[in-house]
């Protein structure tokens, strides 16, 4: 009904989340930063069974399918590595998609835990206000019409908080790195 199913990316901008957000962040933090979004996916909690149980398992699905691509690029790495080092006329294509698969693992990893962050409107706060007592869950929902600005302060004045709250992201992506590392083809992400 929304026109959105559709692979035509245009559907899917958002003029706050796809131009002004990422303007704000890139001239905000002198391009060391960039971040940006499409249209949020609407859902419908009145098909929801159980609310509560229904809204967390939509808030987390991205954070699933993000944690399984990290799993299976981190696979598909290694893989790639051992086809390169077994049969070395393969080892400059090799390269290449093993260098796309440990992006995988870094990027795939990053939104995970970018989406857990407990700011209304990433996926953290649902999930955080289902945990917590009814009347003090009703106030962190009001925070949601302020999320987005909070989140611009945050990412624009306080980048030490997100390098905190990405930690999780980091130590995952150096133990995905390590278990890659003995079939590598070419030097990994960072190193």
């Amino acid at each position: 009904m929304l026109g959105r199913l559709t692979l035509n990316p245009v559907k899917h901008i958002d003029p706050w989340l796809s131009i002004v957000f990422p303007l704000m962040l890139w001239f905000g933090t002198a391009g060391r930063f960039v971040f940006g979004g499409a249209k949020p996916v609407p859902v419908n909690p009145r098909n929801y069974r159980n609310y509560r149980r229904g809204d967390i398992i939509v808030s987390s699905a991205g954070v699933v399918v993000n944690m399984g691509l990290f799993v299976a690029c981190t696979v598909l790495a290694v893989a790639t590595g051992i086809v390169g080092q077994s049969l070395p006329l393969t080892a400059p294509v090799m390269g290449l998609l093993q260098r796309m698969m440990v992006w995988g693992v870094w990027l795939n990893l990053l939104l995970a835990n970018f989406n857990l962050i407990p700011i209304p409107p990433l996926d953290g706060s649902h999930i955080l206000y289902h945990m917590l007592p009814r009347h003090i869950g009703a106030r962190f929902r009001e925070l949601s019409r302020y999320g987005f600005l909070i989140l611009l302060a945050l990412l624009i004045f306080v980048q030490s908080l997100f390098v905190l709250l990405l930690l999780p992201a980091i130590l995952l992506f150096r133990l995905a790195a390590s278990l890659i590392s003995p079939f590598a083809l070419q030097p990994l992400l960072f190193s």
